[in-house]
């Protein structure tokens, strides 16, 4: 390595020389070892490699791979683009080269993806000795960012312990999400020794203050920290038992940087005597800021598994600012770039989703509650005897147990003839709604199979042609999609769709296709948007209505409007809107940082309802300003004034912390029916069925649900078509149908109804972690 020296030294030591080395030439691929399908995705056609320092932080380095594009080449949408990915160079990349087809790569972790994923760059037209001095700058990078000084006077021995060298064989690593490890992240080692030693069964209460003090001041903590921002507030824990937040003091509130990891931020609270609580960003953490009480409220799973729900209280002229810190960190930790990377309009738009602020155009009805808004007052209970009226009416019918070991997966409910679907495997239950609010086992459509005879379990059903048909995918044959005849209970038909393209996901031509003769649907892959007929011959893709979009897209669902205008979601977190299959969108939302599960839109285009793993975000599409004031942004773009406000629908952090585990929201619903107007969204998680009233969400009431506990776990749910009371709900092991009047408020009772194994306050372990 040190016969590079020399050429090193001239690259290296000049501190205002952003590019440490560059290979010009190259492609950029994704390997997923465990995916037949997809085992090896190209992400950049043509690219370069750039190792970069990091202006801001000394003694640390990017890899950046940036996308080239040929001479002449035209990018239609700057919003579509995805010009580089940028990695900080660290052990944790296992970094290491090698070759593919005679010619030279460098592969490293994916580290946001699973522990068998990885990139590879292949470095085309480069020779040996290229390679190599590539590879020695990145261990010299390591070594910098490890014991934060100057690699310049490195021994090759020195760089020796960043080669990677494989540990396990690959087929014995298990496929699951990556784990920081202790190198990069001390303080989760702190965090674990902590814990460990607060885990005492029966012990009296212990002075949690004193006893982690010492702890967190210790040097590795305090060393590997940085306060980003601090400010005097009230701290208060919910006291289940009590059902209110109790105060624990007035601490010092701070935002602080993990200094030795990138985008690593902690919410901690400290006093005279020290730190009091550490709690890491998270999309888990369900932070809710009310503008009224200039209060936040998080959740944190401890290690126990117990959930508990923390609040700041802040003085009116702190608040405005530590919300902002707070919203701009946790776009850091999601989207894992710098905040001032992002466009203004984008930081607008994070911001923005945590204001208060009323929908356009909201009638008030004199009737409606009035209802004042405390974080700090107890929850209202309601009475336990209305509680109990009806609460098993639902429950006498359960439906018989579908061959087979697999559990139910999917639930499509009919738009005409009173019926509901339930996948299970590679069968589908078919069940009637009856009158009473029952749902009655009819039939049981078995052993799924192409026309060719090869079984396969639906990765996702379509009602289509007034429910005489259903249209599936093959999670094993992603170019076609299958046609089953309902009454016959079979697949009659393959549509292949495309030889090159696969469908992902897919939406009817518009919302009340299906109950048409309508034979057209609407088709996405990770990057294009298209319209598929099966009545032409050959490939079902209509190619005049084919649009491809530059980057890596990663749609994650659509939804279309009764005149079949699209909202487009994708894993990124983005939304965009397109009056019309093969064009442009009108409007391109940009990613809060959290991906889109599934996306649902109002009939007309007004309100469109997208879910993450947390928390639902509702957007007003009407333009509220300027030359298209009164447009949709589906039609028109929005004028830069008039950014749309986008709403977070959440459940509140006392709840959850009877729930006793995280937030995991299945893809939210508008309730629907032609010529009905959308008057409630649904949801659920875990054992619970959530609706909200979207009347009063539109007046900024939005934590104003009501719910419903299972003792299975809730796979989805969905109002009956034209009905905005009657819901299907699909189990695990069970189908059943409810009334919406059977859903209450939330309470201890309906939320945690063996709420008398709930521990008192002076009993709870709070883990400062």
């Amino acid at each position: 390595m040190n016969i590079f020296r020399s050429l090193i030294g001239r690259v290296w030591q000049d501190p205002n020389a952003t590019e440490v080395v560059k290979i010009s030439t190259g492609q950029l691929y994704l390997v997923r070892p465990g995916n037949i399908r997809t085992s090896r995705e190209c992400i950049y056609p043509d690219a370069m490699a750039t190792i970069r320092r990091v202006p801001s932080v000394e003694h640390n380095f990017q890899l950046v791979i940036t996308r080239a594009y040929d001479e002449g080449e035209i990018i239609e949408d700057e919003d579509e683009t995805d010009e580089e990915r940028v990695f900080l160079i660290s052990e944790e990349l296992e970094f290491r080269s090698g070759e593919t087809d005679k010619q030279p790569n460098f592969v490293w972790r994916d580290l946001q993806g699973d522990i068998d994923e990885f990139y590879e760059y292949v470095a085309t037209d480069t020779n040996l000795p290229t390679q190599a001095f590539f590879e020695t700058c990145v261990y010299r990078a390591m070594y910098e960012r490890k014991y934060k000084k100057s690699a310049d006077h490195t021994s090759d021995r020195d760089l020796e312990e960043f080669i990677w060298r494989p540990t396990t064989p690959p087929e014995q690593k298990p496929t699951q999400k990556r784990k920081v490890s202790a190198k990069s992240d001390p303080v989760s080692v702190l965090a674990a020794s902590v814990v460990q030693d607060l885990k005492v069964a029966d012990s009296p209460p212990i002075n949690l203050e004193k006893k982690t003090a010492a702890i967190l001041k210790s040097p590795p903590f305090v060393s590997s920290m940085a306060v980003a921002l601090s400010a005097e507030a009230e701290l208060y824990l919910w006291n289940s038992l009590e059902e209110q937040f109790e105060k624990q003091g007035v601490v010092t509130a701070a935002i602080t940087q993990q200094t030795n990891s990138a985008f690593i931020y902690w919410l901690t609270a400290s006093s005279s005597e020290g730190h009091l609580l550490a709690h890491r960003f998270s999309a888990d953490m369900n932070q809710r800021f009310s503008h009224k009480m200039h209060s936040l409220t998080w959740n944190h799973l401890a290690d126990d598994g117990s959930q508990h729900s923390w609040l700041f209280r802040f003085g009116e002229s702190e608040f405005p600012e530590f919300l902002n810190k707070f919203t701009q960190c946790l776009w850091e930790t999601l989207h894992q770039a710098a905040w001032a990377k992002a466009k203004l309009e984008e930081q607008n738009y994070a911001l923005s989703a945590n204001e208060d602020v009323e929908m356009l155009d909201v009638e008030n009805d004199e009737d409606d509650e009035d209802e004042v808004e405390s974080e700090l007052d107890p929850n209202e209970e309601a009475s336990d005897d209305s509680e109990q009226e009806d609460e098993d009416e639902d429950e006498d019918n359960p439906s018989p147990i579908l061959p087979g070991s697999d559990r139910n997966s999917q639930l499509t409910v009919g738009y005409k003839g009173d019926r509901s679907y339930v996948v299970r495997g590679n069968n589908i239950g078919v069940f009637n709604h009856s009158s009473g609010n029952e749902v009655k086992y009819y039939a049981t459509i078995s052993k799924i199979a192409t026309p060719k005879g090869k079984e396969f379990k639906p990765k996702h059903v379509m009602l289509h042609d007034q429910d005489t048909k259903m249209v599936m995918m093959n999670p094993t044959d992603p170019h076609s999609l299958f046609s089953m005849d309902i009454e016959r209970g079979k697949i009659v038909e393959e549509w292949k769709v495309h030889d090159a393209v696969t469908v992902d996901h897919i939406a009817p031509q518009n919302k009340f296709a299906p109950t048409t003769r309508e034979q057209t649907l609407i088709g996405t892959s990770h990057n294009a948007l298209f319209r598929i007929d099966p009545r032409v011959s050959g490939n079902k893709m209509v190619e005049s209505q084919y649009k491809q979009y530059a980057g890596k897209n990663k749609f994650s669902g659509l939804a279309t409007t009764k005149d079949g205008k699209l909202a487009v979601a994708s894993e990124k977190g983005d939304i965009r809107l397109f009056d019309s299959v093969g064009k442009n969108a009108k409007t391109a939302l940009p990613p809060l940082g959290d991906p889109i599960l599934g996306i649902d839109v109002t009939a007309d285009g007004r309100y469109i309802v997208a879910t993450t793993k947390t928390y639902l975000l509702l957007v007003d599409t009407l333009i509220g300003e300027g030359r298209y004031q009164g447009s949709l942004g589906f039609d028109r773009s929005f004028p830069a004034t008039s950014k749309p406000i986008p709403r977070r629908l959440q459940l509140r952090g006392e709840h959850v912390a009877y729930m006793g585990h995280n937030v995991s929201f299945t893809p939210a619903k508008f309730n629907q029916g032609e010529g009905q107007e959308e008057n409630a969204i649904i949801t659920s998680t875990g054992q619970y069925i959530i609706a909200w009233d979207f009347k009063k969400v539109k007046k900024g009431h939005l934590d104003q649900y009501e719910i419903k506990k299972y003792e299975d776990q809730v796979v989805q749910d969905n109002f009956k078509f034209g009905d905005d009371k009657e819901i299907i709900v699909a189990l695990q092991n069970n189908v059943l149908a409810i009334n919406k009047k059977n859903l209450k408020k939330p309470t201890r009772h309906s939320l945690a109804p063996d709420s008398g194994n709930l521990r008192s306050r002076s009993n709870i372990v709070n883990s400062p972690y």
